[in-house]
């Protein structure tokens, strides 16, 4: 594989023996986890949880991110494509409300081999960073049948400064119209998602002004019912933070965002208590459910 799947465009050389890209992965898609997640927003939960398979590598460099050891660090197992069918089958054995693919994108291929032709009984979930290129999410049309991409940035100044990639909005944002063209205004059966996008925003402790312009464009390009939005506080200090991001987002700056939500007209979706930002909510990458 030379590949370019993410606006990256690094044209790096990747086989199941040789990593590299800014991801630093083979082509054989590296897991890390597969488990039923509790914490993803309730319509994806379900009773039991979602089915969750957190993909190693990324091809974002966030300093802030809290699945470091896998996003940064790497750590995880190569499985076959065969393996990784069994893994979703095992998943929804297990109760899965869905197949949640965290971080998925430079394994774009084997996953969608993985997934086949077969309709799945619950719905395929595109879990990713929102730095996307809409040619590669188009080879997933009718495969997904969720996107939940993050929107992290509207500011080209906190996303070269957070992420090494100023030209983040720059992709976000027509990515994110194109899941919306693939799946529609979103539709709910019984509290629970089936199919649309759902977008999430970490707001970052200093950077108020960021996700003021985030939600502008999200109230400008959608229309009450198109798209789920989840604002999220949850934002937790790295080893190593430095300035604003030592600390975590304040109730004042919370409180402002959700207001400056509503003032837009963003109704449909979700905001977190500040209690989420804990550790414990992010999940402990042992390698089980490989």
């Amino acid at each position: 594989m030379i590949c370019r799947l993410c606006p990256r465009n690094c044209g790096a050389e990747r086989t199941a023996e040789r990593a590299g890209g800014v991801c630093s992965q083979i082509e054989t898609p590296v897991v890390a986890k597969a488990m039923l997640h509790q914490w993803e927003e309730p319509c994806l939960v379900g009773a039991h949880g979602a089915g969750t398979v957190f993909f190693s590598g990324c091809s974002l460099r966030c300093c802030f991110c809290q699945n470091g050891p896998i996003s940064h660090g790497g750590f995880g197992k190569a499985v076959s494509v065969e393996r990784l069918r069994a893994i979703f089958h095992e998943l929804i054995d297990q109760g899965a409300a869905c197949l949640d693919l965290v971080t998925p994108t430079h394994f774009v291929p084997a996953i969608l081999e993985a997934l086949g032709e077969e309709p799945w009984p619950v719905p395929v979930v595109w879990n990713c960073g929102g730095y996307e290129k809409a040619e590669t999410l188009r080879l997933l049309e009718g495969k997904v049948q969720v996107y939940l991409p993050d929107l992290k940035y509207a500011l080209p100044g906190p996303a070269g400064k957070y992420s090494g990639a100023a030209d983040y909005f720059d992709w976000a944002a027509p990515a994110i119209l194109e899941m919306f063209r693939q799946t529609g205004p979103y539709v709910m059966e019984d509290g629970q998602l089936k199919r649309g996008v759902l977008i999430r925003h970490l707001l970052l402790p200093g950077e108020l002004e960021n996700t003021r312009r985030c939600l502008d464009w999200v109230a400008e390009q959608f229309r009450p019912g198109d798209v789920l939005f989840s604002l999220m506080s949850q934002y937790t200090p790295q080893p190593g933070a430095e300035g604003n991001l030592r600390r975590h987002v304040t109730k004042a700056e919370y409180r402002a965002a959700v207001a400056y939500m509503e003032n837009c007209g963003i109704t449909d979706g979700y905001t977190q208590e500040r209690t989420s930002a804990r550790e414990e909510y992010t999940p402990d990458f042992d390698g089980s459910g490989v």
